[in-house]
């Protein structure tokens, strides 16, 4: 994406590295301040990590995920999900863990 323009809605990229290990990159855009939420799923679709939950600025923004849960315990191979909630926009992408 080209960051020099703002962007005019949501943006969600796909993590990099993925698969990773230890840890990866989540980067996202938003067009207005706005309250996110950035939260990490097992397959199961339990909760695993909540990454962001605040009120974030316009542009862009890179949160690391180290592949540890909420208690910081560090997960297990296999697929997550991660899922950006902002206003009424939500967007989810999968990702692989490997060790």
């Amino acid at each position: 994406m080209d960051v020099s323009r703002s962007p005019k809605e949501v943006v969600l990229e796909q993590n990099y590295p993925n698969p990773f290990n230890p840890t990866t990159q989540i980067r996202f855009y938003l067009p207005s301040e706005a309250n996110v939420a950035l939260t990490v799923y097992n397959v199961a679709g339990q909760e695993v990590r909540t990454l962001a939950n605040d009120m974030l600025p316009v542009g862009e923004h890179v949160v690391t995920w180290d592949g540890r849960d909420n208690v910081g315990n560090t997960v297990s191979t296999g697929v997550y999900f991660y899922k950006l909630i902002s206003g009424n926009t939500t967007h989810i992408r999968k990702m692989v863990m490997l060790k």
